[in-house]
C-alpha cells in the first residue's frame, strides 16, 4: 500500500490550545465539551448533524475524530469519501498525516481533557490501512491512550490485519469496531475489501485477545432474499462471538457520493430524501431493521442496538429511545 505523508512539522515548543464548547445533547441537557485542539486538523468534533426536529431527520450524537489520515484502499461503491475528496489531488488514496503533529494534539488532549470521550480515528479514513508499513498506526496510538484510563481511541475498520493489534498489550483503552455486511452485498459492492468472514475470522481473535469488540452492519440493502442473508450474517458472527455492540445502518447516499461514484448500480434503491442524503423508501428500512433486530433479541437474547443516521421516525417505530443512544462512536 503506497502511503504519503503530509509535509508539514509542528515545532516542538508549539502551544496547542483545546477549544471547548457547549452542545445540547439529544437529552437535552447542555454540556460543555471539546469543540477542537488548535485548528482541529488532527482532533475535532464531528457536529454536522443539528439535533433532529422533524421526523425526517437524521439521528447522529457529536462525536470526537481523531483525523490522522484520510483515505481509504478498499474502494467501497457506496463509500461517502468519494463525495468527500473528490477535488483533493489524491483522492481517496490513503494519505498519512504528519505523526509528529498527532501525536502533540493527543497527548495534550489526554493530558487536558477531563470528562472521558472515545475519539474515533475510523472516519475520514480505515483505521487499521497501514497496518503493512513501518508506520503502523496501532503501534503508534495505542501506547498514548495505555498511558491513562479515561479516554479510549475507536478503531473502525474493513481489514482483517490484526496482527500488530494481537501483539499489543495492555489494551484496555482500545475499541475495535468491524464494519460488515451480508455475504452478496459485500461480493457486490465491497469488492477490494477483505471477505466478510476473514473480518469475522479477525475480530474472533480480537475478543479472544480481550479487546473490546463492536460490530456495524452497515449499509443495510434490500437485495433479493435480504433477511435470509442478513439472519446468515448473524448467525456468522454469534457463532464466534458475542459483539459488545451492534449498531445498523441502511443504505444512504449524499448527492456528493452520487456524483463520485463511478458505480451507480446501488443508487435504485434510494426512494426517499432526508438531512443526511436519499435513503432507501421507510417501509423498506423497517421491514428490515424489524426482521433482524427480532431475530437478535429472540434466537440471541441480545439487545445491545442501535441505529447510524436513521431518522427520528425510525427510532420512534422501532420503539428505541434515541435520545439516550448508544451507538458505534459513543460510550
Amino acid at each position: 500500500m503506497v502511503s504519503q505523508i503530509l509535509l508539514f512539522k509542528t515545532p516542538v515548543n508549539s502551544k496547542v490550545k483545546v477549544k471547548y464548547q457547549k452542545y445540547r445533547l439529544l437529552n437535552g441537557k447542555i454540556k460543555t465539551l471539546v469543540q477542537h485542539v488548535n485548528d482541529g486538523s488532527i482532533i475535532t468534533r464531528f457536529d454536522k448533524t443539528p439535533l433532529p426536529q422533524k421526523a425526517t431527520d437524521v439521528v447522529c450524537p457529536h462525536f470526537l475524530e481523531l483525523k490522522w489520515a484520510y483515505g481509504c484502499p478498499f474502494d467501497c461503491s457506496w463509500c461517502y469519501l468519494k463525495g468527500t475528496f473528490r477535488f483533493r489531488p489524491a483522492g481517496m488514496k490513503p494519505v498519512v498525516k504528519d505523526l509528529g503533529k498527532v501525536k502533540l494534539h493527543v497527548e495534550t488532549f489526554l493530558q487536558e481533557v477531563k470528562a472521558p470521550e472515545i475519539l474515533n480515528t475510523g472516519e475520514i479514513a480505515d483505521s487499521l490501512m497501514m497496518e503493512n508499513s513501518i508506520n503502523s498506526f496501532s503501534k503508534f496510538i495505542i501506547p498514548m491512550f495505555e498511558a491513562q484510563s479515561k479516554h479510549k481511541i475507536l478503531f473502525v475498520t474493513k481489514s482483517n490485519n490484526v496482527r500488530n493489534l494481537l501483539q499489543i498489550n495492555p489494551h484496555k483503552q482500545v475499541i475495535v469496531s468491524f464494519s460488515l455486511n451480508a455475504l452478496p452485498v459485500a461480493e457486490l459492492w465491497e469488492k477490494k475489501a477483505p471477505r466478510v468472514l476473514d473480518r469475522i475470522k479477525a475480530a474472533e481473535k480480537l475478543v479472544k485477545a480481550g479487546y473490546e469488540v463492536r460490530i456495524r452492519i452497515d449499509p443495510m440493502v434490500p437485495v433479493d432474499n435480504w433477511e435470509s442473508v442478513y439472519r446468515e450474517l448473524i448467525d456468522r458472527i454469534f457463532l464466534k462471538f458475542r459483539p459488545e455492540r451492534v449498531t445498523f445502518g441502511s443504505l444512504r447516499g449524499l448527492q456528493s457520493t452520487i456524483n463520485g461514484t463511478k458505480d451507480t448500480s446501488w443508487v435504485h434503491y434510494l426512494k426517499e430524501t432526508s438531512n443526511w442524503g436519499k435513503k432507501i423508501d421507510f417501509a423498506t428500512r423497517l421491514k428490515m431493521y424489524l426482521s433482524i433486530i427480532t431475530y437478535l433479541r429472540k434466537k440471541y437474547k441480545y439487545d445491545e442496538i442501535a441505529l447510524c443516521k436513521e431518522t427520528r421516525a425510525m427510532w420512534q417505530n422501532l420503539g428505541i429511545d434515541y435520545k439516550n443512544i448508544k451507538c458505534n462512536c459513543i460510550w
